[in-house]
């Protein structure tokens, strides 16, 4: 009995089957100096963002703008550096020599080598972007999210990590990398922060309000902006015709024309910042800024011990608002909502009491007074004591106190000033509030009622 067992192709005299080769880009990408690129980018954004939290989670376009800025100032600088090093390794390890007699093309060599440090350092940047939307996105206050800047900067990360490729191929230099970095880090700042002119709408980062939002096309003009220099840059140092980076370089031409050209114009107000969204079951209604509407009920919690003493007097202003420029003649500004990380962090007020007593003087007015006479200080004192008093009035109490006779003489009588407000009765006192109120733009002491 034989048994029958299957042969080799080599046993049966024919030739071996090829093993599969791996993609280049594979074995780039998974080992090396990429997959490190693409975590030192992650851990420099995130460190950046963790460190000014307080100003950017709860607001969608504060987010937006807080990526963006370390993205650019950080990332490119970073994407730079990482390409250029990439450029010179073959350098280092002595084999370029060695790949100039490769059968692949040096513009397929030069991809093979800089997309996989292009890719992890794009992929870093996905990592930390992420972070900061779920860290906005459980304390949101009523913006929505701005996907079109991220993406935008994710494809610029890729274009400076090429540009920085190409000039470590040029450059035989170790201080290359690092002086790229820098040299990045220094035109991006200046350029962002401190030229208004045509070039400044050139940069990939430029300074805006955080209630604004880009155009429709700005992000994709943006994209063909860097996107054709790098290409032309890329082109001229590996394609054999060189004059094929012609073609890229006319399309960036034709998108910074277009940016230079509409200046001002990319960036438009966000609509929502043009809304408000109010309470009007309170006297004087309260609105804010529609970005913020998750912020109502807590303002009108904060202000509800001021607006239910104020219930039936009149002459008060119509409504607290919350928008750009002065208010109308029936309106009062609300205390301030932005820059987030002072009365607002994380979508949370952080001293409600201190924000009812903002709200409360710019309730009464005489903002715009030089000054007002010791009578008339003396009887607004007692209207902000009575409505919503300064969580540091006891300590001002004491230190005048504790001052010179003519501190205590004031103190006296600002004192008598708050006790007789508070012994009226309910329809005087709202009677003498409704005649206080109607001098509430007037800096003499004429027109303010006695107490």
């Amino acid at each position: 009995m034989t048994l029958l067992t299957e042969r080799t192709p080599a046993e049966r005299g024919a030739p071996p089957r090829p093993s599969l080769s791996r993609h280049p880009l594979r074995a780039e990408a998974v080992r090396g100096f990429a997959p490190w690129a693409g975590a030192a980018m992650t851990l420099t954004l995130v460190v950046a963002l963790a460190a000014g939290s307080e100003r950017w989670q709860g607001g969608w376009a504060e987010t937006r703008d807080h990526v963006h800025t370390v993205a650019m100032i950080l990332g490119v600088p970073l994407a730079l550096a990482a390409g250029c090093r990439q450029g010179g390794r073959e350098r280092r390890r002595g084999t370029e020599e060695l790949l100039a007699t490769a059968v692949r093309g040096r513009t397929a060599a030069f991809l093979a080598s800089a997309l996989p440090v292009a890719l992890w350092l794009v992929a870093g940047y996905a990592v930390a972007t992420a972070l900061a939307l779920l860290a906005t996105w459980y304390c949101a206050m009523g913006d929505r999210p701005h996907p079109g800047t991220p993406l935008a900067d994710a494809v610029v990360l890729a274009c400076a990590a090429l540009t920085g490729q190409v000039v470590g191929r040029l450059v035989a230099w170790r201080l290359a990398a690092p002086l790229l970095a820098a040299a990045g880090y220094v035109v991006l700042g200046v350029v962002g922060y401190g030229d208004r002119g045509s070039a400044g709408h050139l940069s990939p980062f430029t300074d805006h309000p955080s209630d604004s939002v880009p155009v429709w096309w700005q992000p994709l003009v943006t994209v063909a902006w860097t996107g054709g220099l790098t290409a032309a840059a890329v082109l001229a140092y590996t394609a054999r015709r060189r004059t094929l980076a012609l073609l890229p370089l006319v399309a960036a031409a034709a998108a910074g024309t277009l940016l230079v050209q509409t200046g001002d114009g990319l960036w438009r107000t966000d609509p929502l910042a043009r809304r408000q969204v109010c309470d009007t079951s309170t006297t004087p209604q309260i609105c804010v800024n529609a970005r913020y509407k998750e912020l109502l009920p807590q303002i009108t919690g904060a202000l509800s011990g001021m607006t239910s003493r104020l219930e039936g007097v009149e002459n008060l202003p119509v409504r607290f608002e919350d928008r750009r420029g002065r208010p109308g003649p029936d309106e009062v500004e609300l205390p301030m909502i932005t820059p987030i990380g002072w009365s607002v962090v994380r979508g949370r007020l952080t001293d409600p009491e201190e924000y009812a007593w903002a709200a409360g003087m710019t309730l009464q007015g005489r903002g715009e007074c030089d000054g007002v006479a010791p009578r008339v200080a003396a009887v607004d004192d007692a209207v902000e004591y009575y409505l919503a008093p300064s969580p540091l009035r006891r300590q001002f109490d004491e230190q005048y106190a504790r001052g010179s006779a003519a501190e205590r003489a004031e103190l006296g009588e600002r004192l008598a000033a708050r006790e007789r407000l508070a012994s009226m009765g309910e329809e005087e006192r709202r009677t003498w509030l409704s005649a206080y109120f109607a001098t509430r733009d007037e800096c003499g002491r004429n027109g303010v009622p006695e107490l």
